[in-house]
């Protein structure tokens, strides 16, 4: 990250365009940085009088200055005399979601694919539970759906810090649900959830089809809209979509506002690498930042591993970044999604996950309806989504013949096409192991 000093260079450097270097001089020459703050930059100036000059004359310079580093709006605070030592950064509250501080509103950029996303997001922020309740955020893997959600914590985190807010991803809902049966603690995981002032839910298609967890958030749903709470949901398609969630849900969930987040354009993806760069400690030519965006074009979780990945070349090859080096460090990134093999043990983990079975009953002889079903689709997701043979299939379970392999691999595709509910879950399996290897 660079520092304060760092960002008042370049700010400086920015201002030139619309300021005459005696005036920079003037009233720049002793101002410093004091802190870049999540959605505030502090500066210091010797003399009140100068504070003031800046603050009159100059704020909307330095602010188009920041913008065009940040591609983000951000407050510009002037210290003036005997102010520097009484300032304080403010600290962060490490004890709220830890690990999630960099997802708030002003870092996330904004753009005519998710505009409409993220006014929503903002006015639910600023006004839990008046409107737009429930708030369904939907789109596909990598837009930035999680990071709003996050944004949103946050926000009323700040306003509100006697709040709870509880955020939860769909598939660790049903899991701690599957555990509290187990312990007998269902009241406790009711009181969790029912008792909160927010609550924020992403992935919940990972509840589609189980029907103990649909029949638990039928009833916390009901119980948090009755009492005035904010919902929010994100998931990658529409509640109508989803052929095996169940009707009163999807009902519920269409109640307030369904809003879509699409790929981002070609200015938006420019913005973001711009952003993410510079928040990283790079300042990318603008050549670099057309071949990212020319070459990532649908995804923002994988512009940021690329940004990610041209800064540890950077420090690693001590090579300065153009198109050449930055070719050569992502070349792996720029391609297709066919090209990327997920491993058979990948598949296999996702499958046990997604029907809770342990991975050497599914691997073994377990003969259990569920286990039989989740043991034939793995095989059929090995064979569609690896380059194994049968007769390697067959011996990542037990060493199955390649008989009993094509067997197996016959009866999920029979079942996909007369059987919609089959169909659904082969298209959440095959997202979940894609989705990791974003």
């Amino acid at each position: 990250m660079n520092s304060p000093a760092d960002i008042w260079a370049k700010v400086l450097s920015l201002m030139e365009a619309d300021m005459t270097a005696t005036a920079i001089n003037t009233w720049f020459d002793d101002c410093t940085a004091v802190a870049l703050e999540e959605d505030r930059f502090i500066i210091h100036s010797p003399t009140n009088f100068k504070r003031d000059i800046i603050e009159k004359r100059y704020l909307p310079t330095i602010q188009k200055a920041l913008f065009e580093l940040f591609a983000c709006e951000f407050k510009v605070e002037v210290l003036g005399e005997g102010e520097l030592e009484s300032f304080t950064v403010k600290p962060q509250d490490t004890s709220f979601l830890p690990g999630t501080e960099d997802y708030t509103f002003d870092r996330f950029v904004v753009g005519s694919s998710n505009k409409f996303a993220h006014a929503a997001a903002l006015a639910v922020a600023e006004h839990p539970a008046h409107s737009y309740n429930p708030l369904f955020i939907y789109g596909e893997s990598g837009l930035g759906k999680t990071h709003l959600l996050y944004a949103i914590a946050h926000k009323i985190h700040a306003a509100h810090p006697d709040f709870r807010v509880v955020y939860i991803k769909g598939d660790n809902f049903t899991n701690e649900l599957v555990q509290a049966i187990r312990e007998g603690r269902n009241q406790e995981f009711r009181e969790k959830f029912r008792s909160a002032d927010v609550f924020l839910m992403d992935d919940v298609q990972f509840i589609a089809g189980r029907e103990s967890s649909q029949e638990e958030m039928f009833h916390t749903f009901n119980t948090l809209y009755e009492a005035g709470r904010q919902i929010v949901f994100t998931a990658d398609r529409p509640p109508k979509e989803m052929m095996r969630l169940d009707d009163r849900l999807k009902t519920r969930f269409e109640w307030g506002l369904p809003v879509d987040i699409q790929p981002p354009d070609y200015e938006t993806r420019v913005a973001i690498i711009k952003n993410k760069a510079i928040r990283r400690g790079m300042n990318l030519p603008d050549p670099v930042l057309r071949y990212i965006a020319d070459n990532i074009t649908s995804n923002v979780r994988q512009i940021e591993g690329t940004v990610n990945k041209i800064l540890a070349f950077q420090e690693l090859m001590g090579e300065s970044v153009d198109v050449e080096t930055v070719t050569r460090a992502v070349r792996d990134m720029f391609k297709e999604k066919a090209e990327f093999l997920p491993s058979s043990d990948v598949i296999i983990e996702e499958v046990c996950k997604f029907y809770n079975i342990e991975n050497d009953a599914l691997r073994g002889q377990g003969r259990t309806k569920d286990t039989a079903l989740a043991r034939q689709i793995a095989m059929y997701l090995i064979r569609r989504m690896t380059s194994l043979s049968l007769k390697e299939i067959g011996r990542e379970f037990e060493g199955r013949d390649h008989t009993t392999v094509m067997h197996s691999i016959e009866r999920v595709e029979n079942l996909m096409k007369t059987n919609p509910e089959i169909a659904e879950i082969i298209k959440d399996l095959n997202a979940n192991i894609n989705a990791r290897y974003e």
